[in-house]
């Protein structure tokens, strides 16, 4: 796509588990339900950009391409699997999906983006952190996670009905956001993947360089109007995604501490250890400073 970087994620045996929107509703039973509500909550907001068969087809796209990343990272790493992260579960997808994609939309409006928009940001929020266990490696500032999360957001989109050609739109638009959402993607001494944990260190997200990015991988990009259109959404996303710092400071308070332990969890510290005493306190103090 936009970027140009290469296919080398194949799916996982999670995905192999999960191939489709049947295998997924199947796993989740009555846990659908919370997605349900938040998609009715969603479509009576965006209500009159529902103007006929075609848009309505489009959001239910998008709605089965979230139940499905939903389910995948519940297995993968959330309360329905054996490797669960304190953050980065299903949890997360309903924090951006739901509450916070709703005062976006009441905030700025729906005419701040069209419904393609409106869906790419659904999609980004489901999507961004399907993968979290990938080796360390950047390719032009992008995390190895966000490439692994977006070659599996692009079989997520296949398996749901989008295609490049007819979705051209959600797809550039879903690429810049998901590598957006990289935080300073420096390799990390203890080998551990890179992971949003570690991102109270860093200098932000990528979003905010993507510019550059596009000018390293792309240099025509300024004469696409697609990828203009789609850079603001990219960097909406990137605050989606760390919006925590506006929510009440209890809430703020319990999101950081779900990062910290499982930053130390991917750093193979037990919480018990003498170990973990001085980087527990330095991410709670010092580095949530910098964080907000």
């Amino acid at each position: 796509m936009i970027l140009g970087f290469a296919q080398q994620y194949p799916p996982d045996e999670c995905e192999q588990q999960l191939p489709d929107l049947a295998a997924a509703r199947a796993l989740l039973g009555d846990r659908v339900g919370a997605l349900e509500a938040l998609f009715a909550q969603r479509r009576a907001a965006l209500a009159p950009l529902l103007h006929g068969a075609a848009e309505q087809a489009l959001l239910r796209r998008s709605e089965d391409a979230a139940v499905l990343a939903y389910a995948r990272l519940a297995l993968r790493h959330g309360q329905l699997g054996s490797d669960l992260h304190p953050y980065h579960n299903e949890a997360h997808i309903l924090d951006l999906c739901g509450e916070r994609l709703s005062r976006i939309i009441a905030s700025a409006g729906i005419d701040a983006f069209d419904l393609r928009g409106w869906c790419a940001l659904l999609l980004f929020g489901a999507c961004h952190d399907l993968r979290q266990r990938e080796a360390p490696g950047t390719v032009a500032g992008v995390g190895a996670n966000e490439r692994a999360s977006w070659a599996e957001c692009l079989r997520i989109l296949a398996t749901c009905g989008f295609t490049p050609e007819h979705d051209t739109g959600v797809y550039i638009a879903l690429e810049l956001a998901i590598a957006g959402s990289t935080f300073d993607a420096r390799p990390l001494p203890s080998q551990a993947a890179l992971n949003a944990a570690d991102l109270v260190h860093s200098g932000g997200a990528l979003a905010a360089r993507l510019e550059q990015v596009l000018d390293q991988r792309r240099p025509d990009w300024r004469g696409d109007p697609r990828i203009g259109e789609a850079l603001p959404l990219a960097l909406l996303a990137a605050d989606l995604d760390t919006a925590n710092v506006a929510e009440p400071f209890a809430r703020f308070a319990e999101s950081g501490e779900a990062l910290c332990r499982e930053r130390e969890m991917l750093a193979g510290r037990s919480l018990d250890d003498a170990a973990s005493a001085m980087p527990v306190l330095s991410f709670l103090g010092d580095g949530q400073s910098r964080f907000f």
